[in-house]
């Protein structure tokens, strides 16, 4: 018998989202991307370099931070510590990563797209929504350089978005919120593109153990706010 979730969705439905658009002012892109009580401000910035490692095309890279508050209790920023929290790190080279996996980089030419997600609010997710919200930040900013005449078309391949899943209580569970995520026995961080494939997938026993069924579950549900998700971004943004 399927249990009644803390804020009474059904096991494979997400949180309320609300994307608000160039959000900011000065940012070639940008985005509020709220899931449930998780707040992330995604920004793109271009330049016009980039990095020397990069021989040919372009380059997307990704920075993500949270703002002392965003949790329950207040924690302390990356700079009073002198350097990048091991969670922070890990994050946004997750979030570089998928975007670049989106991205035709020889397309974008010879300039760098970063992403800030600065999250506001954490209640669980943090890492999936700015994946979500940073693509959306990034076709925002390849938006503005087409209709600005700098590239000839769009340098998206895929949209693309985040989502969790878990097993709580033994019942597998879609978009966990941090009551939820706190509790997991599983937990699943998958970034897929529009037509469900892999792009990254990161599951954990937390708990215990889980068996190929259960981690097939978990995909299964991945996949289905996927794609509600990029139906939701199609909405934004045509690439």
């Amino acid at each position: 018998m399927e249990q009644k979730r803390i804020d009474g969705r059904k096991a494979d439905e997400l949180r309320p989202i609300t994307i608000t658009p160039n959000f900011t002012k000065f940012a070639e892109g940008s985005c509020l991307i709220q899931m449930g009580s998780t707040l992330v401000l995604c920004n793109a910035s271009v330049e016009d370099r980039v990095p020397p490692h990069v021989r040919q095309g372009g380059w997307v890279t990704a920075e993500y931070s949270m703002l002392p508050r965003a949790n329950r209790e207040r924690s302390k920023r990356d700079i009073a510590k002198l350097k990048l929290s091991s969670r922070s790190a890990e994050i946004q080279r997750l979030i570089g990563r998928s975007l670049r996996s989106a991205t035709d980089l020889l397309a974008l030419g010879e300039r760098t797209v970063i992403i800030d997600c600065d999250v506001l609010q954490g209640d669980g997710g943090t890492r999936t929504a700015s994946v979500t919200g940073g693509f959306l930040a990034l076709a925002f900013a390849c938006r503005r350089l087409v209709e600005r005449g700098e590239l000839e078309r769009m340098p998206l391949k895929s949209y693309l978005s985040g989502v969790s899943a878990g097993i709580v209580d033994n019942q597998a569970l879609l978009d966990l919120c941090y009551e939820e995520d706190s509790r997991a026995m599983v937990d699943m961080n998958c970034v897929m593109t529009a037509d469900g494939r892999i792009i990254e997938l990161q599951s954990t026993g937390e708990a215990r153990p889980y068996t190929k069924e259960e981690q097939l579950r978990l995909l299964a549900l991945c996949e289905k706010g996927n794609r509600e998700l990029c139906e939701l971004l199609k909405r934004y943004v045509t690439i």
